[in-house]
């Protein structure tokens, strides 16, 4: 084999190589850090003890797993007097003088040095697509000591993790302050049964609104609600109504985007069903989730402090049997190569499209038994449609292919193929959008607010990584964003619109 050759099959090896993720950040490697483990389950105080640390310290950095949870720690942190900044994918809040920050586990950096980090929600490691976030954030940062908070389903493997990166380990272990209680009966499929403090689970924007109407065609009660698309602001409107005492709005009707961090005054959890479209078929909700989401009932030092759970017709054998059984241990925690690996990678292979390149590292890779590659279905996908954009750079195309659209959304996803062409032709990226003249009267027209503040997140998102100069109106993004997500808000009050589905009421009581 000629030299040449050898020096490139040696460079593609190098980059493919993934078998010892703690050397990627030498400066972490550097210091002797004190990782402590909050290990429990919800309501059990972990995540208020090592937020005393985070606020007591010189210099400190909060890793949330939502944008919602970074702006109410960011809150809360100022509100007791301590300097707080916030950073997230769309937005950044200097706060003069401030030590703190309180950022989304994506957008925290691996260069700053603190005195306390904080990992919330860190059992995500294991998640099959955002995992990575989580290890890089473990294995990166330059904090002295770092406090973990989370189940104990990743504790084997992190143990392992700081074995390899020579950290000193404490486990602090937690027990709920009440016990979760499974009622012996459920609903009965009876609207009527529902109760001031109930939130009830289902798993899809659509049953969100149908069981909302039957709530409120069944009964005196008011209903919030909150899912995924909804705006963080929005769905923070809602989560302050919803814990507002004497209010008509005394019921949650939720997905899972309530099942991480969020404080709530639930007094008992509701599941419609334990059913769930996991993005490739339907199948029962997994323990690990339904123990995440039925803990979130009872809250110390709320109007509800013991929580309680149940069904709303059936499935209440399998809640009880999820919430008995042990925690399913981890094996393996997240991993993703960094851009310079990918950068190294593609030196080797000038001629694969952006999306074959990602394919042939991740096939080529050796990985140990400590990790998997994340899955990338998404950067696959936004790939594909940049493949006719020319002009973009690998570090471009990589950002683009970053960026947070939602790929079964085909106007949010006109709109990335739109700025990204704009991008490459040196061409300042304009928002492409008009302000609404008011809230929504049908749903056909609360689906346009919800993608028009999703199209207006990517632009505040693109314009951060990409530079102001590129993304000039971020401004006016950020102005018609709150206008937006005002206008979904005032939407859900006025109560004025049905959404366009076909729903048969369930749950009407007997004739």
């Amino acid at each position: 084999m000629a030299a040449d050759d050898l020096t490139a099959r040696d460079l593609m090896m190098a980059a493919a190589d993934l078998t010892a993720p703690q050397t990627w950040y030498p400066s972490a490697r550097a210091m002797r850090r004190r990782v402590v483990y909050h290990c429990g389950p919800t309501n059990s105080g972990k995540t208020h003890n090592a937020l005393a640390s985070f606020s007591a310290a010189k210099s400190g950095v909060y890793c949330s797993p939502l944008r919602l949870l970074a702006m109410e720690i960011f809150d809360k942190v100022n509100a007791t007097g301590v300097s707080c900044s916030l950073r997230t994918g769309q937005e950044v809040k200097e706060v003069a003088f401030a030590s703190h920050l309180a950022c989304t586990i994506e957008m925290v950096s691996t260069e700053e040095i603190y005195e306390v980090a904080v990992v919330d929600e860190v059992q995500m490691m294991a998640d099959p697509v955002r995992g990575s976030a989580w290890t890089r954030a473990l294995l990166g940062l330059r904090a002295e000591e770092i406090h973990l908070c989370g189940d104990d389903s990743v504790l084997s493997v992190i143990r392992k993790i700081c074995a390899d990166t020579g950290d000193d380990l404490l486990v602090h272990q937690y027990e709920r302050f009440k016990p979760l209680v499974v009622e012996e009966n459920t609903l009965r499929g009876y609207f009527q049964n529902i109760r001031s403090g109930d939130w009830v689970v289902a798993f899809s924007r659509k049953k969100i609104f149908e069981i909302k109407l039957a709530i409120e065609t069944y009964t005196h009660h008011k209903c919030c609600v909150i899912y995924g698309a909804l705006p963080p602001e929005t769905r923070r409107q809602q989560a302050e109504l919803f814990n507002q005492e004497h209010n008509e709005y005394d019921v949650l009707v939720a997905t899972d985007a309530v099942g991480m961090g969020l404080n709530l005054n639930i007094r008992r959890v509701v599941f419609y069903t334990l059913i769930k479209y996991d993005g490739e078929k339907t199948a029962s909700v997994p323990a690990s989730l339904v123990k995440q989401i039925a803990g979130r009932a009872g809250r110390r030092g709320s109007a509800y402090p013991h929580g309680l759970a149940t069904t709303f017709k059936y499935d209440l054998c399998y809640l009880t049997r999820c919430l008995e059984e042990p925690l399913e241990e981890a094996e393996k925690v997240g991993l993703f190569p960094t851009f310079e690996q990918l950068e190294m990678f593609a030196s080797q292979f000038p001629e694969l499209t952006f999306n074959n390149l990602l394919n042939k590292l991740c096939d080529t890779c050796r990985i140990d038994d400590t990790y998997f590659i994340c899955q990338h279905d998404n950067m696959k996908k936004v790939a594909d449609m940049l493949e006719g954009v020319h002009g973009l750079s690998l570090k471009s195309r990589y950002g683009f292919c970053l960026a947070p659209v939602n790929t079964r959304n085909s106007e949010a996803m006109d709109h990335l193929l739109r700025f990204a062409n704009n991008y490459s032709e040196s061409h300042y990226v304009t928002m492409g959008l008009e302000m609404p003249s008011g809230y929504a009267t049908n749903d056909t027209q609360f689906l346009d607010l919800e993608t028009k503040h999703q199209v207006l997140s990517m632009y505040l998102w693109l314009a951060q990584h990409f530079g102001e100069d590129n993304f000039p109106h971020v401004q006016e993004a950020q102005t018609m964003s709150t206008n937006i997500a005002d206008l979904l808000g005032q939407s859900l009050a006025k109560g004025c619109w049905k959404p366009q589905l076909r729903y048969q009421f369930i749950g009407q009581p007997p004739e």
